[in-house]
């Protein structure tokens, strides 16, 4: 697939639950940077697994975007739609000699701090059901790569061991399906998270092996709590406010994460108003390349989960 030559980036939550702060923040980064470019932004749900998607939570996140400005160009790709895009990579990299099938089950390699490849040469357990993972011990190593923010990156895909493309029970796994929607969609500037950094090996020598164009990669700094945990849904991170005073509130402190600077009277103006100023003064310069940001003083706490008594 031709590359695009206009900067095209894209947003991709899980419909796990609400957009929280940490993630208004990273929608934020790849919004202004495509916007700042000229170029266009894009939605994707990767809703992939089911079991993790409750009823409600994506029209929940895009209901949350238009809250706060973030317009999307284009229609939104639903992964759950795109199974016979993915079917037809994972056949490409079996004939390829880069995919193969696995009987193994965590419980049998955990004392290794990666799966150590035991059904390369074939499955160990013919009568199990069986994963399809990428052999990362193949292809062009180490893989480097220049990160808007961070600089050179170099890593051995082997060290990071070989990832699971398709699960057991049929679900299409993330990294695969990450690098086929990305060509389909001709991203060309990938914005995200930190913790996602060590995901980019796998996904260049899935891109390599697949042909597809390499787009380049922003990861930004993670927010993290007071105790040093990262905001997700896992840890309870409060949704994002919906009304309008805490919205003007989280918006601007979402550029303040990101280090743009913006001017304290800039903090009561709408959302409108503020995406305006951050478009016109979007820069990658001022970001700090540091692992993390704390969660602003003025963010409600989570609340802990009530534990439901067993029988």
């Amino acid at each position: 697939m031709p590359r695009s030559s206009r900067y095209r980036g894209r947003f991709a939550p899980t419909p796990s639950g609400p957009l929280h702060f940490g993630s208004l923040v990273a929608a934020l980064g790849s919004y202004l940077d495509a916007r700042a470019a000229g170029g266009q932004w894009l939605v994707r749900i990767e809703d992939i697994d089911p079991p993790r998607c409750p009823q409600g939570a994506a029209s929940t996140i895009l209901r949350q975007l238009e809250t706060f400005g973030l317009e999307w160009d284009e229609a939104i790709m639903w992964q759950h739609t795109r199974g016979d895009a993915y079917q037809q990579a994972l056949d490409q990299l079996i004939q390829l000699g880069l995919a193969y099938p696995c009987s193994c089950s965590r419980k049998q390699w955990q004392a290794f701090d990666i799966y150590p490849g035991w059904c390369r040469e074939g499955v160990c357990d013919a009568n199990k059901p069986v994963a399809w993972r990428l052999r990362s011990d193949l292809g062009k190593r180490p893989t480097c790569w220049q990160d808007r923010l961070f600089g050179e990156q170099r890593f051995d895909p082997a060290d990071l061991g070989d990832v699971v493309l398709k699960r057991k029970d049929g679900l299409w796994a993330y990294q695969l399906a990450v690098v086929v929607d990305d060509a389909e969609q001709q991203i060309t500037d990938v914005v995200r998270g930190l913790d996602l950094l060590d995901n980019t090996p796998w996904q260049h020598q899935l891109q390599s092996a697949l042909q597809l164009p390499q787009p380049r990669y922003l990861h930004l700094p993670l927010i993290v709590t007071t105790e040093g945990q990262k905001l997700s849904k896992q840890n309870l991170a409060p949704a994002l406010s919906e009304n309008e005073q805490g919205v003007r509130r989280q918006l601007f402190q979402a550029l303040e994460a990101l280090d743009q600077a913006p001017p304290q009277v800039l903090a009561s103006e709408s959302p409108a108003t503020q995406l305006h100023w951050a478009i016109a003064n979007w820069s990658l310069q001022r970001l700090r390349p540091t692992a993390h940001r704390q969660t602003p003083a003025s963010m409600p706490p989570s609340t802990p989960p009530s534990i439901p008594t067993g029988d």
